[in-house]
Formats: structure tokens, sequence, C-alpha cells
């Protein structure tokens, strides 16, 4: 007779995010770390050290989202930029805006406080969603991690058409 082990693992949603943007062809992402988008930083650097992504780092989050942008008006893709909340998030804004107006795609995330801290005004809660609305096509706040793929899947799909 034979043992098998069989080892659980755990899908985070950082872990889905970066699977969904690869299965998207995303190969560039760029972005500014912060405390509360660090557990996607953690999985981002797998896959950049596994020769799957490129992560820019920006000297400012604005930068990102600029970034972005002009990536994708130069490849015709998609344009992926990370910011961390409250602040990290308020500054990808004008870059956001820029984007919206010129019609160039592009898929903005941000972290954002603990599902309990919501609502609390924890450390760096900021109302993302809610200010960015005049500026985007949709926005998501995504609560569980078998949401992600949909979502992510959802928002290439409305930044790339129409």
């Amino acid at each position: 007779m034979q043992a098998t082990t069989v080892i659980a693992t755990r899908r985070t949603g950082a872990y889905a995010l970066m699977d969904s943007l690869k299965r998207h062809g995303v190969k560039h992402i760029f972005g500014y770390p912060g405390g509360a988008i660090l557990p996607i930083y953690d999985e981002l650097y797998r896959c950049e050290a596994n020769g799957e992504l490129k992560h820019f780092l920006v000297r400012h989050e604005q930068g990102a989202s600029h970034a972005a942008d002009a990536y994708a008006r130069a490849t015709g893709k998609v344009g992926v930029c990370f910011g961390t909340s409250g602040p990290g998030a308020t500054n990808l804004v004008t870059g956001i805006a820029t984007a919206q107006m010129d019609s160039i795609p592009m898929v903005v995330i941000t972290g954002q406080v603990t599902r309990a801290a919501i609502g609390t005004d924890a450390f760096q809660e900021t109302d993302i969603y809610g200010i960015t609305l005049p500026v985007v096509k949709h926005s998501y706040v995504v609560r569980h991690a078998q949401d992600m793929a949909r979502i992510v899947a959802e928002a290439f799909h409305i930044a790339s058409t129409g």
C-alpha cells in the first residue's frame, strides 16, 4: 500500500488576482507599494521572480496611473496599475481621469482596509470607490477571493470595450 500526502492549498485573493491578470495577458504592472496592498505585492514578487510579470516601481502613485495610461496608448493593451489604500489610491485619480477622458483602457487596483474595518474611519480608509465614480466606467469592491477571476474578467472586458 502506498501512502499519499495531500497538501491543501489556500487560494488567497492576491493569488487569484495575479493568476487572473496573467490569464488576461498582463506582462507589465506599474505601481507603488504600501501597507494595504502588500499581500498583492508578495504574490507579484513571486510572479516576477518566475519571469511571468514585470513590475515598474514608480516614485509616486500618480506616476503609476500615467505610466499605465502611456503603456495602453503605446501598445493598444489594457494598462494596469497598483496603489495602496487611502492617499495612495487618491494619488491615482488624475491619471485615471486622463485615461477615461481619452478612452484609454486601464485597470486600476488599490488596497483597502480589512473588511471588518470598512466604514469605521480606519487608518488610510478612503472611499476610493465613491471618489472615482465620476472618472471610471465601473468600480468593484472585491470581498471574497472566489469572486476575483470573474471581477477581473469583467474589468478587462469593460476597460477594453466601448
